[in-house]
C-alpha cells in the first residue's frame, strides 16, 4: 500500500489522476481502505457530541469519502473507455460491494436522525439540506429493519446485474462486428473508411451502440445492409433475461419505498414530478411522429421501386435526401477535420460566448494514448479547470458519446473541475480524421455537458455542474448544438482540410434544408426507445415477465409505437442507458430537455445570437448554478417566461 497512488490526492495540476502510476493491482486494496475510511468518517459524524448543525453534519458528509471517490472515479472511467479483462474483473467484484457500502451510509439510522435535526437559514445550505433529506428517504432510511435488509439485497443484486448487462453489451458489440473478406460487400463506403477497418486481409466494420448503423446509409449491397442491421438489432440476446430480472427487482424496490412502480419512484425528484406529466408529453408526440413516418415510408418505397425493409430505410432516406435537396452528406466530410472542429469550432464558440480560452497540455496524459488534455482559463485569465477529449472508438470502449468528471468543482473542497468527453469516431489508418456532420454535432453536444461541469461555481460537490435532475441534464448540451451551424462559428471551422477553403454557402443551405427530412423517423425511433424504457419500468410490483423476448413488441404495440420499419433507437438487450447507465425510467429526459432547448435556441436567436451578453446570462443563470437551485426556476430566470412546447414541434416538423 505504500506506493498506491490512490492513497493521497494527485499532485498533478487540478488533481488530475496520475494514470501513468495507476496499475490494476492498486484498485482493490485502495477500495477496501476507502470504504473503511468513509465508514470511520461517517461514524465520527454520528458520534459527534455537539448538536447537529449544517457544518458538522451536511458539510462533513460532503467532505467525507475522498479516497473512495478517487478509486471509483478512475475505475468507472476505465470500465467505460478502456476496459481490459482485468478492469472488467475488478469492476465485477467491486460493483456489488460498492452498492452495499452506499446502503451502509444511506440506511444508517443514527446518521439519518442527525440529518433530520439539521436546520439551515442560508438559501444554498437549505436547498442542499432538502436534497440530502430526499436522498435519504428515497434510499430507504425510514424503512424498518426487515425492509432495509430486503432493500440491501435488492441493491446488491441490481448492481451485479447492471455490471453484467454492460459487460455483455461491450462483448457482443465487439463480437457482432460485420466481418468480410470481399471488399465489394462494402461498396458505397469511401476508401478512407474501408482502409480504416482493414485487419489482416479482412474488413471489420464495428457496431455502434444504436440500432441503426451509420454505414447503412452508404452500403449499396442490400444483402450486406441486411446482415449489418441484423447483427446490430439482434446482439446480446442473453441480456433480455437480465433486463427482465432488473425490471422486476426495481418494481419490488419501488413498492418497498412506497411507490406504485419504478417510474413513479424515478420521476419523484425530477422536473417532470409525475408519471402523468411524462406520459402526456410523450403522448403528444407519438401520433404526429407516426404520421410523418408513414409519409416518409411511402416516399422511400416510391423511390426504391419496391417495398423497403428496416435495413433499407437509411439507404433510401439518403437517396431521397440527395434527390430532393441536391445534398450528399459525404461531400461535407473534407470540411470537418477533427482537430479544426475542436479548436476552431467547439472551443471558438465557447470563447465567443463565455470568454474562456484553451491551451493544450501535452505534458499531461490521460488514461489512453488517444486522450488529449487542455487547460481551460476563465474570462479574466485565471485557471478554470482541465478538459480531456477521448475521440476514437476501440474494442475496449463502450459505444456512444458521453461526458463525466474526473474531479468535481467545489469551493468547499477547493477543487476545480476536470472534465472528460468521450466520442466514438473511427480512427483512420493514416491521414486526417474527417467527420460526418452528425459527429460534429455530437462533439458540440458533449461539450455542452463539459461546459456545464467546467463553468460550475458552487460550494458543495453534491450540486456541482451536471448534478441536476436527469430530465434536465441534457438541456445545456442540446442548446450547445445550435452553435455548430451558427454562421460565425461554422465559417471558422468548416474549411477544406487540404485547401483551407471555407465550406460553400450553398452546401450549408442544402444541409439546413435536408436536415428537416426524415424527422419522422428520427423522432419515432427515439419515442419508441423512451416508451420501451417506460414500459419496463411501469411494471407493477410482483408482476412477472413471462417471455422477455416478446415483451418489447407487446409494450410498443400497447404504446402505439410498434412499426415494421422503425425499431427503437436502442432495443432492450443493448439499452445501456436504462440497464447500466442510470437512465432507468429516464430516457424520456432527452425530449423533456429538448422542449427547454428549443425555447432557449429561440431566445438566443431573438436576442442577438452568439454574444457575450447572451452567453454570460446563460452561464450565470443556468450553467454556473448546477443543481444548487430549482432547475425550472433557473430556466424561467434565463428565458424570462414559461417554456412552451411549440418551438420543439416546429423543429421536428410535427405541426
Amino acid at each position: 500500500m505504500t506506493d498506491n497512488p490512490f492513497l493521497s490526492p494527485s499532485e498533478l495540476p487540478y488533481r488530475l489522476p496520475d494514470f501513468a502510476a495507476i496499475r490494476e493491482e492498486h484498485f482493490l486494496p485502495a477500495f477496501d481502505k476507502g470504504v473503511a475510511e468513509h465508514l470511520a468518517e461517517v461514524d465520527a459524524i454520528v458520534r459527534d457530541p455537539r448538536p447537529p448543525t449544517f457544518d458538522n453534519t451536511i458539510a462533513a458528509l460532503e467532505r467525507s469519502g475522498a479516497l473512495l471517490a478517487r478509486v471509483e472515479t478512475v475505475l468507472h472511467t476505465l470500465a467505460g473507455s478502456d476496459a481490459t479483462d482485468g478492469i472488467e474483473e475488478i469492476e465485477r467484484e467491486i460493483a456489488p460491494r460498492a452498492a452495499q457500502h452506499r446502503d451502509a451510509i444511506s440506511l444508517n439510522r443514527d446518521l439519518w436522525e442527525r440529518v433530520r435535526q439539521v436546520t439551515a437559514s442560508d438559501p444554498q445550505e437549505a436547498w442542499l439540506l432538502e436534497r440530502y433529506r430526499l436522498d435519504f428517504v428515497k434510499a430507504g432510511a425510514d424503512l424498518d429493519d426487515d425492509q432495509q435488509a430486503r432493500l440491501r439485497e435488492l441493491n446488491t443484486e441490481l448492481a451485479g446485474l447492471s455490471t453484467e448487462f454492460s459487460r455483455n453489451v461491450v462483448r457482443a458489440t465487439r463480437e457482432a462486428s460485420l466481418v468480410t473478406g470481399d471488399v465489394s460487400d462494402l461498396d458505397g463506403l469511401d476508401e478512407a473508411h474501408i482502409s480504416a477497418i482493414e485487419r489482416d486481409g479482412e474488413y471489420v466494420l464495428p457496431l455502434l451502440n444504436t440500432t441503426v448503423q451509420p454505414a447503412l446509409a452508404q452500403l449499396t449491397n442490400r444483402a450486406t445492409r441486411e446482415r449489418l442491421y441484423t447483427l446490430s438489432a439482434e446482439r446480446a440476446p442473453e441480456n433480455l433475461d437480465i433486463a427482465a430480472r432488473m425490471a422486476v427487482l426495481r418494481a419490488e424496490r419501488a413498492a418497498l419505498l412506497g411507490y406504485p412502480d419504478h417510474a413513479a419512484y424515478t420521476v419523484a425528484d425530477q422536473t417532470a414530478k409525475t408519471v402523468d406529466a411524462v406520459e402526456e408529453r410523450l403522448g403528444q408526440l407519438v401520433g404526429p411522429a407516426r404520421r410523418n413516418v408513414e409519409k416518409e415510408a411511402r416516399a422511400l418505397a416510391e423511390h426504391a421501386g419496391h417495398d423497403i425493409e428496416p435495413w433499407d430505410w437509411p439507404f433510401y432516406a439518403e437517396q431521397v435526401r440527395r434527390e430532393r435537396y441536391d445534398f450528399d452528406d459525404s461531400v461535407l466530410r473534407p470540411y470537418f477535420e477533427l482537430g479544426r472542429v475542436v479548436r476552431d469550432g467547439v472551443f471558438h464558440a465557447a470563447t465567443l460566448l463565455y470568454g474562456i480560452t484553451f491551451a493544450e497540455r501535452p505534458d499531461l496524459r490521460g488514461y489512453h494514448e488517444d486522450v488529449r488534455v487542455w487547460e481551460v482559463f476563465d474570462r479574466d485569465g485565471s485557471p478554470l479547470g482541465l478538459f480531456l477529449l477521448d475521440p476514437y472508438a476501440r474494442p475496449t470502449k463502450r459505444g456512444g458519446a458521453w461526458m463525466h468528471n474526473l474531479v468535481d468543482q467545489s469551493f468547499l473542497l477547493d477543487e476545480r473541475p476536470v472534465v472528460v468527453n468521450n466520442l466514438n469516431i473511427t480512427k483512420p489508418a493514416s491521414g486526417p480524421t474527417l467527420l460526418t456532420f452528425d459527429e460534429v454535432e455530437t462533439a458540440f453536444h458533449e461539450f455542452g455537458h463539459a461546459l456545464h461541469g467546467l463553468l460550475s461555481a458552487v460550494r458543495f460537490p453534491r450540486v456541482q455542474g451536471t448534478s441536476v435532475p436527469r430530465d434536465f441534464v441534457e438541456f445545456p448540451s442540446q442548446v450547445n448544438e445550435m452553435w455548430a451551424t451558427w454562421p460565425e462559428v461554422l465559417s471558422h471551422y468548416a474549411r477544406h482540410h487540404e485547401t483551407g477553403e471555407p465550406v460553400p454557402a450553398e452546401l450549408v443551405e442544402r444541409l439546413t434544408a435536408a436536415r428537416q427530412f426524415n424527422q419522422g423517423f428520427a423522432t419515432f425511433e427515439y419515442l419508441a426507445a423512451a416508451l420501451l424504457d417506460w414500459s419496463w419500468h411501469r411494471l407493477a410490483p410482483g408482476e412477472a415477465v413471462e417471455d422477455p423476448a416478446s415483451f418489447e413488441a407487446r409494450a410498443l404495440e400497447a404504446a402505439g409505437a410498434l412499426h415494421p420499419l422503425v425499431r427503437p433507437r436502442y432495443r432492450s438487450a443493448y439499452f445501456m442507458h436504462v440497464f447500466a447507465n442510470g437512465y432507468s425510467a429516464g430516457y424520456y429526459s432527452y425530449v423533456w430537455s429538448e422542449v427547454l432547448d428549443a425555447e432557449s435556441v429561440e431566445w438566443f436567436t431573438e436576442n442577438g445570437g452568439l454574444t457575450r451578453e447572451g452567453g454570460d446570462r446563460f452561464r450565470e443563470r443556468v450553467l454556473s448554478v448546477g443543481g444548487g437551485v430549482d432547475p425550472m426556476e433557473a430556466v424561467r430566470d434565463f428565458l424570462g417566461r414559461e417554456p412552451r412546447m411549440e418551438p420543439l414541434l416546429v423543429r421536428r416538423g410535427l405541426v
